[in-house]
């Protein structure tokens, strides 16, 4: 009997690995070349056995230029906009590099086409626009993820383990988030990507809103969802020189009921940073690199702890993955990378860029 069990068991996983084998990849489009990460994630598309890259939609024709040179693609592989594209090629999926400002034009024509998408961070430029995208996602049942690095990072995924599902440091009381860089010009950013990064019209802000958006994203996903009572922020321009159409810093405090989060976005730290500072009534959760954690709980004394990064297409550890599982139906986006979330993190940047202006604290209605 346990000889039989055994082979039940082994046809059983060959079965499974037979059927993962025999599906079929996801017919993926890329839309817009502006975003410089846009270059990185196409690395990684081609060399998986699960997407299939089927077209770029890109009308500059310096882009397209400088993109087809770079991965060797024939000219006939990009598409001045996305009705063209899917007129001669089924696409399941779009993922989604373009400027910030014109996110609400791209989800609203994929949801015309019901084709699901990713997102390059942040949702959008302003709630106005937040909101038109999540009404075409809900009248076209499409889904849509927005993708941050750090929704893959095993520290912050550990310390939400850490504190949400094990409890281990009660509640938390203050979640502190830093995420930044030297800024886009000396972090080596393209002109193409440099010049709309720079401008508040057609990125929504400057540090505030490209590294405000990390902060955001995370503290209301470790918030459950809780929108803050209260949004106070101010900003500095310490390269106007560089910079002079936005803000280059930017600090941002929340206040909810029982905590408080606190979000520094920069353009001016010496290397890049994203890091996690959580503290609950009986301990504290840091993550301050991808996979490094460090914890002290209730009568210990810290611990560090080394994590092993991996892309795991079974365990969901990177944004392609998780892509491809959400088209596939296998997974509904939820926590970092959830429209729910980036609604409430629109709505938190929203409030800071008015209490820069106003120089005062925005009270958030109870009520979206």
């Amino acid at each position: 009997m346990k000889k039989l069990a055994g082979i039940v068991l082994l046809c059983f996983v060959i079965n499974q690995v037979l059927a993962e084998d025999l599906k079929s990849p996801i017919r993926l489009a890329i839309i817009g070349l502006d975003h410089d990460a846009v270059g990185d994630f196409i690395s990684r598309a081609r060399v998986r056995q699960d997407i299939q890259l089927v077209g770029i939609v890109e009308s500059n024709q310096a882009l397209v230029t400088s993109y087809a040179r770079l991965f060797n693609f024939n000219t006939n592989f990009f598409y001045p906009d996305l009705d063209r594209l899917t007129a001669g090629t089924s696409v399941q999926a779009a993922a989604v590099f373009t400027r910030t400002c014109d996110h609400r034009g791209v989800v609203e024509s994929c949801a015309t086409h019901k084709i699901d998408v990713l997102l390059e961070k942040p949702l959008a430029v302003n709630m106005g626009d937040a909101l038109a995208m999540a009404a075409a996602v809900k009248s076209s049942g499409i889904q849509i993820m927005v993708d941050y690095e750090t929704s893959w990072y095993s520290s912050i995924a550990t310390a939400y383990t850490i504190v949400h599902n094990q409890r281990a440091i009660g509640d938390p009381k203050k979640i502190m988030v830093i995420a930044g860089d030297q800024g886009p010009k000396d972090a080596g950013c393209s002109d193409a990507f440099l010049a709309w990064l720079t401008d508040p019209a057609l990125s929504g802000g400057g540090a505030l809103t490209d590294f405000g958006c990390y902060g955001a994203d995370l503290i209301t996903w470790f918030m459950a969802g809780e929108r803050p009572e209260t949004v106070l922020a101010q900003s500095a321009d310490l390269k106007p020189d560089i910079y002079p159409r936005v803000e280059d810093e930017a600090t941002i405090l929340l206040t909810y009921t029982n905590a408080e989060g606190i979000i520094q976005a920069s353009w001016n730290l010496p290397f890049s940073e994203r890091s996690l500072q959580i503290y609950g009534n009986t301990g504290y959760v840091f993550a301050p690199g991808t996979d490094l954690l460090r914890f002290r709980l209730a009568g210990t004394a810290e611990s560090e702890l080394q994590l092993q990064s991996q892309v795991d297409p079974l365990t969901l550890t990177d944004d392609i993955s998780y892509l491809v599982a959400m088209v596939r139906r296998e997974v509904k986006p939820s926590g970092p990378s959830s429209l729910e979330v980036n609604l409430v993190a629109t709505e938190i940047l929203d409030a800071a860029r008015r209490s820069v202006e106003l120089h005062k604290p925005i009270h958030l209605p109870a009520d979206h």
